[in-house]
């Protein structure tokens, strides 16, 4: 499934991690907000928190919005 949006959010694993991906690049496991924030960051959006990180319409989130960090029973 293609996307228009760089900041993909995947599912929570096991652990309640959520692998992220910016323009098609794995940047890490985030465990919170305050973990995509500073991914995005690093890409070079500066300035970035947790609420623009909810905010966002350039973040997809799969299996669940910014407010999901365990795994589905």
């Amino acid at each position: 499934m293609a996307t228009d949006k760089p900041v993909i959010v995947y599912p929570p694993a096991d652990d309640g991690g959520r692998r992220v991906r910016i323009g098609g690049h794995f940047v890490g496991m985030a465990y919170g907000a305050t973990d995509i924030a500073a991914f995005v960051q690093e890409a070079g959006l500066q300035g970035w928190d947790d609420l623009d990180v909810v905010r966002s319409a350039l973040i997809e989130w799969r299996g669940g919005g910014p407010d999901v960090w365990t795994a589905p029973a």
